[in-house]
């Protein structure tokens, strides 16, 4: 869907509404404060399109409510562009550009794309574990240090960089984390909640892989140390390849990533990666397994459907934090 297709798909807010609508509540209308299932249209002159009572507990609701769209002041079109750009960018587009495109300012755009990151991170997390010949690696995130005459700067993890491990598998889904080291004591337990035991997992020579890979059905790695970066069909080049995407993001669009924000970026960047379907191409009569993306409505589908309780609010300081759920005693 090109954007002349996507302008004629939602031309004004009652067509987008209508749709999030149908994505949201694929199986009718449910309450977000009680998950009710009857309620009823509010209509009148002073009422807001597209406003509901729930039967339930009363509560007036719409499709935004408790969605990062909650009590947005912005069309609704506005959204939905910012969803499209952001899903058709190949590694991603700051907030800077996305103000320009959207016309709105600067913040406005920031606030935008880390609401939309906040359902991107729900939906890798409803991937369940990975299974199949999986890799395992891990990449030190940060700038470059300034030149210092006569100064040697450490790499990797002998800097303050944050660590960030990618556990992918081949032809399939990935499962990215912010973890405080690279030791067996951190590792462990983070690729227990994302790898399958049954899995054939495969790593560098990374002395806490080496312990760690006992607990799956299987193990082989390659050793990196004496150049050795394939063996057959052992290595860690699918792994590598994010890595490579997370780094070009880094280094041509975003520039500096805080380390709180880190786990959102890497959301948006994963949901690109798993929203991409193996397509058989041919050229000069041979046939090529590549990866396509997902048409763009499919991944609007798989965005939308965890947008409630993903809801986003404004800080004091100007940052955003989900809001905790209230309790009464």
């Amino acid at each position: 869907m090109n954007l002349n297709q996507f302008r004629n798909k939602f031309p004004d807010e009652t067509a987008c509404r209508k749709y999030l609508e149908k994505v949201i509540w694929p199986s009718g209308r449910v309450c977000p404060h009680c998950g009710c299932l009857n309620s009823w249209r509010i209509e009148g002159d002073s009422s807001r399109p597209g406003l509901y009572e729930c039967s339930g507990c009363a509560g007036q609701f719409t499709v935004t409510t408790k969605t990062p769209l909650h009590s947005t002041k912005l069309p609704l079109r506005t959204w939905l562009l910012a969803m499209y750009f952001i899903i058709n960018s190949s590694k991603g587009i700051s907030s800077v550009f996305l103000a320009k495109w959207l016309g709105v300012n600067q913040k406005t755009a920031w606030k935008i794309g880390h609401a939309i990151r906040a359902m991107m991170a729900v939906h890798a997390d409803a991937i369940g574990l990975l299974s199949g010949v999986v890799e395992l690696d891990e990449k030190y995130l940060g700038g470059k240090p300034r030149f210092q005459h006569g100064v040697k700067h450490l790499r990797g993890k002998g800097t303050k960089k944050t660590c960030v491990h990618v556990a992918v598998s081949r032809k399939g889904a990935v499962r990215t984390g912010v973890v405080s080291s690279d030791s067996y004591a951190v590792l462990a337990p983070y690729v227990k909640q994302v790898v399958s035991p049954n899995a054939q997992v495969m790593t560098d020579q990374l002395h806490a892989y080496m312990a760690l890979g006992k607990e799956f059905s299987g193990h082989q790695s390659v050793n990196h140390g004496i150049k050795e970066y394939a063996r057959g069909e052992v290595h860690i080049n699918t792994a590598e390849s994010f890595n490579a995407i997370l780094e070009r993001a880094k280094q041509g669009v975003f520039h500096f990533i805080s380390p709180q924000h880190i786990p959102r970026y890497l959301s948006e960047i994963a949901f690109r990666w798993n929203n991409r379907v193996p397509v058989e191409k041919k050229r000069n009569g041979l046939s090529k397994i590549v990866m396509q993306a997902r048409p763009v409505l499919e991944q609007f589908e798989n965005l939308l459907q965890y947008a409630v309780g993903t809801q986003l609010q404004r800080t004091l300081w100007g940052g955003v934090t989900q809001p905790q759920p209230f309790y009464c005693g």
